[in-house]
């Protein structure tokens, strides 16, 4: 297959397998995924899902937060590691929320992104999930992937988004990229796959006889 044909090959191949993937993070509105997606920073989803019980039922919302002491989030996010700098984040920005943005979840990069602990990549998750807007998050899985699958060189996690941007449909980003971090998981895991077991690396490189070192993000 041609590159053009790969990815009409993963694009079809994804919306089969996952037609309407979940958000893997558990939350409740715009604020709730904000916080989850800072703490999944370093983190695997499945641990963010077993702190954010406790910490949404100690404040969901900016108001309640602003009010915590310190130590109290620190406490309680602390396996999700970098605890301090996460839990200095997370009441950081929610007093900011208050006292910038009337107590909600800006809608825009800029916006976003001038909040203490939140990145391109997190700002990216909740402008394409609570705010509907395109928007291509990549993660390891995704940066890993677009290097088996030849979508990307790996130089960069921008660059990688760059490319899958300009390869893939605007209208298809918000959900592909739940798609393939959800493919990466199951079928295409880091120390299984290397790029000669899966369905998409079979079908697309029915030839690669040697596994595929990719760059880390």
């Amino acid at each position: 297959m041609n590159k053009r044909e790969r990815v009409e090959f993963i694009d079809l191949k994804l919306n089969e397998l996952y037609p309407e993937p979940p958000i893997p993070l558990d939350h409740y509105d715009e604020y709730t995924l904000l916080i989850a997606v800072l703490l999944s920073a370093q983190c695997t989803d499945a641990r963010v899902n077993l702190v954010t019980p406790a910490l949404f039922s100690l404040a969901s919302n900016p108001e309640a937060m602003a009010k915590q002491d310190l130590d109290s989030i620190n406490a309680i996010v602390r396996p999700c590691g970098l605890a301090p700098r996460k839990a200095l984040a997370i009441s950081n920005l929610s007093k900011i929320l208050i006292s910038e943005h009337s107590g909600k979840v800006p809608s825009s990069f800029e916006a976003l992104e001038a909040l203490p602990g939140v990145g391109h990549k997190t700002a990216s998750v909740v402008m394409s999930q609570a705010f509907g807007h395109p928007a291509f998050p990549v993660d390891t899985h995704i940066h890993r992937l677009a290097q088996r699958w030849k979508l990307s060189n790996g130089k960069s996690v921008a660059q990688t988004e760059k490319d899958l941007k300009r390869l893939f449909p605007k209208e298809r980003w918000n959900a592909l990229h739940l798609q393939i971090i959800y493919y990466a998981r199951e079928r295409c895991p880091a120390h299984a796959c290397h790029g000669l077991e899966c369905i998409i690396c079979k079908s697309c490189f029915p030839e690669r006889k040697r596994k595929v070192k990719t760059q880390k993000a």
